[in-house]
């Protein structure tokens, strides 16, 4: 099996354009994944770059509704048209982020959910023998201030985004258990005990963003994340993370995880 990261913030791979957005191609024995798509087409770009075939892909999988892990699905679509595509029906709300006292549009494109390769879920789903998803995290233990300031509409108004539409993976192939989280909008130790209550165990990997990202650091966030650190600290798992995590927010978590913790770069490859 191998992951490889199509789309990240960070500049990584020679000849890989970056930008803010997520997405990885994994490739098992019998199936060809993507998960998240970035926040355009680069994404596509990338892949050619890389030497991913993403006509190949058979499954792909869209873990909340925000556009920079949608934008580039439309161009997917466009290339490998019969591939299907997963997303959890709230996925397609309107979202945005207040910034003072203007709202920015951070939803994914209205044309995606009319994608006739688009499946809408609405709660847990297993697709095959590898692959299954899953949501409802209901817990709020160390929320992240970043998510505050994220809502969703309701009833024609905007209110604060529960990110019910927030949807993870579990990849079980080659003896691995990897979970896949997008954002982490939840937390990423309450997605991890939801996944430990639905399958009775830990993932030896989680890749994706911890979204602890922020313009300053109180000390309220700082003590936050240590306690994230030292939490994660205790359970059998190596975490991947990048994107929306935040580099002074990964130089904390180092302090406690160590090499548990890898950093990811667009274009790096997990085999």
């Amino acid at each position: 099996m191998k992951i490889i990261n199509l789309m990240e913030d960070t500049e990584g791979a020679s000849g890989c354009l970056y930008e803010h957005g997520l997405s990885f191609y994994a490739e098992t024995k019998t199936h060809r994944y993507l998960f998240d798509f970035g926040a355009s087409d680069k994404t596509l770009v990338n892949a050619c770059t890389l030497g991913i075939d993403l006509t190949t892909v058979d499954t792909a999988v869209l873990s909340h509704g925000h556009y920079d892990h949608s934008g580039g699905i439309l161009a997917f679509s466009r290339i490998n048209p019969q591939v299907s595509i997963y997303m959890m029906v709230s996925a397609g709300e309107k979202h945005v982020h207040r910034i003072k006292d203007q709202m920015k549009d951070i939803g994914i494109d209205s044309q995606i959910r009319d994608l006739p390769q688009v499946h809408l879920l609405n709660g847990n789903c297993r697709l095959n023998n590898e692959l299954s998803l899953f949501s409802g995290v209901q817990a709020r233990r160390f929320p992240a201030r970043g998510n505050k300031s994220l809502l969703r509409e309701k009833d024609g108004t905007f209110v604060p985004d529960d990110f019910s539409h927030e949807m993870y993976a579990i990849l079980q192939a080659d003896g691995r258990r990897i979970l896949f989280s997008g954002c982490a909008h939840n937390g990423i130790v309450n997605i991890l005990e939801h996944c430990r209550r639905l399958y009775g165990w830990y993932p030896d990997m989680v890749i994706g963003g911890f979204h602890m990202i922020l313009n300053h650091y109180r000390d309220e966030d700082i003590e936050m994340i240590e306690q994230v650190g030292k939490t994660l600290k205790q359970l059998p798992t190596v975490f991947y993370t990048g994107h929306c995590t935040g580099e002074q927010a990964v130089e904390i978590l180092k302090q406690t995880l160590g090499e548990q913790l890898q950093v990811i770069r667009c274009g790096s490859r997990i085999i």
